[in-house]
């Protein structure tokens, strides 16, 4: 089975103070400020079509709101919807024009308590790149100079529930699985498209937690003027730069001021659904997280939002 859904749309998180977080994420990420609404900021990377990828919440407490993905079309949404039905999945609709320049999208809550929507309609954004005779970016990019927003990582209870829906009901493939010794899933990473993963599920005892959000980066030389710029601005780095053997991507993962991990990510296999299931033992799954450093570092693994 082909997914019908194209890539993550949009991630939304709850911020402490949304002047830091701008400041963060234009500033010092490179993001574009798209504009302001009702509470929240909608901002995109320099390489992304639709109108935004990112939205800021100011709140009183810290994590992820919703993740979006983009469907191919609305009959692909609505066909999910009758496979929620069936399932006995809770799901429900958010209207049009919720976020500006949005349709109306299928929110699903999944087995590890978060939310993530299906909308098939984004509005394209005035600045996105070009496309007659073009440049290789309108304006030139700043900060960490982020491509796109690439995936998120989730962590929460019922991993393989939530696995299963993406699976069986939208063509996602499981490219890579960390197993205990009973062979049971402690991580699931899938793939809508041919990366390595657009979204993973990490398990633990808790609901709707976030583990990081992550931006592309064009190489191993952007990696190096992200960690630069991160130590030239006082930046919270919590690993990096290093590599991943899980998806083999090259990585730093960082803090928000609010404490959201961030991820600069670039690299990573080519991944086709034809593809087996790559799987990593406990034993080795310091290595799969750090290809280099080879073990698990306690922050990396304790630390959510």
């Amino acid at each position: 089975m082909i997914s019908p859904v194209l890539r993550p749309g949009f991630i939304q998180l709850r911020v402490l103070d949304i002047e830091e977080a701008i400041i963060h994420y234009r500033d010092h990420m490179g993001l574009d400020l798209v504009s302001r609404d009702d509470g929240r900021v909608f901002l995109k990377a320099f390489d992304e079509f639709d109108r935004h990828s990112v939205v800021l919440r100011e709140a009183d407490n810290v994590g992820l709101d919703v993740v979006a993905f983009k469907m191919a079309s609305q009959d692909a949404v609505e066909e999910f919807s009758r496979k929620l039905d069936e399932r006995g999945v809770k799901h429900e609709k958010i209207e049009p024009e919720e976020q500006p320049g949005v349709g109306e999208r299928l929110r699903v809550h999944m087995p590890t308590g978060h939310k993530l929507d299906f909308y098939d309609a984004m509005a394209l954004s005035d600045n996105g790149p070009m496309t007659e005779n073009p440049e290789l970016w309108r304006e030139e990019p700043k900060g960490m100079r982020i491509v796109r927003f690439d995936h998120c990582a989730l962590l929460g209870d019922e991993i393989d529930a939530a696995a299963e829906i993406l699976v069986e009901c939208l063509g996602f493939s499981v490219a890579e699985r960390v197993v205990d010794p009973n062979d049971e899933n402690i991580a699931i990473f899938l793939s809508c498209s041919n990366k390595a993963h657009d979204i993973a599920f990490l398990k633990a005892p808790v609901k709707s937690k976030l583990h990081h959000a992550s931006f592309l980066l064009e190489s191993w030389a952007d990696i190096g003027h992200a960690a630069d710029l991160m130590a030239r601005r006082n930046i919270k780095i919590d690993i990096g730069p290093t590599r991943h053997g899980i998806t083999r991507g090259q990585t730093i993962y960082f803090f928000d001021p609010s404490g959201n991990r961030n991820e600069t990510f670039s690299g990573g296999y080519h991944f086709y659904p034809d593809n087996p299931t790559r799987v990593w033992t406990t034993d080795k799954f310091g290595k799969g997280l750090f290809y280099y450093e080879q073990e698990v570092i306690e922050s990396f693994v304790g630390v959510y939002t």
